[in-house]
């Protein structure tokens, strides 16, 4: 005789019947959360490194990264370098002097002073009449003889602007100057033009 298996609703296998693996009932919740925990964990892992980076310069106040060195004119109206927090213009002669002006320091930085002048850029850098002789760019037109030959103050290498107000036109006969000297030095009983204008023509300071 035949034996009848016991049928659930329907015709489908009573209570207590395995399902097949794969099937629809095959899916495991569990597993599915543990893969999205798993996954929400690595991004906030990441997120919290990069809170914490972010943290880390704030406090440490490190430099935003600046494309390369650039101009700027200091309060005295001459040629500077601008420091990395964009608000610091320094003299270009203060750059690579030993001694760190900007506020982090770039200003001295190796990459910048490996090979003075050539890795100074180009606007911090002026030539004098002799071509292996160079001065700082600010360094021109201030009245003093930097190049040596005077070629920082005298056409035809430089054009500069008549003396000021501060100053008396005349051939200096003292080395440090060129064709204007300080009106302090006039009427002080020493011959510091060739014509000895700053004895008997220059009214002084």
């Amino acid at each position: 005789m035949n034996k009848v298996f016991p049928q659930g609703h329907h015709g489908k296998a009573a209570a207590g019947t395995k399902a097949v693996p794969g099937g629809a009932e095959g899916s495991s919740p569990l597993c599915c959360s543990r893969r999205g925990a798993c996954l929400s964990a690595s991004v906030l892992l990441l997120l919290a490194t990069l809170a914490a980076l972010i943290a880390l310069a704030t406090i440490l106040g490190l430099p935003p990264r600046m494309p390369g060195p650039q101009a700027c004119a200091t309060l005295a109206n001459r040629t500077g370098f601008l420091c990395h927090d964009r608000r610091s213009c320094i003299p270009a002669s203060g750059v690579c002097d030993g001694t760190r002006t900007c506020p982090h320091g770039e200003d001295e930085e190796e990459g910048l002073c490996r090979d003075v002048p050539h890795s100074l850029p180009s606007f911090l850098v002026a030539h004098c009449g002799d071509p292996a002789s160079w001065i700082y760019s600010d360094q021109k037109c201030d009245g003093t003889n930097n190049c040596g030959d005077c070629s920082d103050e005298l056409s035809p290498v430089t054009v500069c602007a008549p003396c000021g107000p501060g100053w008396w036109h005349c051939s200096s006969t003292v080395f440090k100057y060129c064709d204007c000297i300080p009106r302090s030095l006039c009427r002080d009983r020493v011959q510091h033009c060739s014509d000895w204008s700053d004895e008997y023509a220059c009214p002084g300071p």
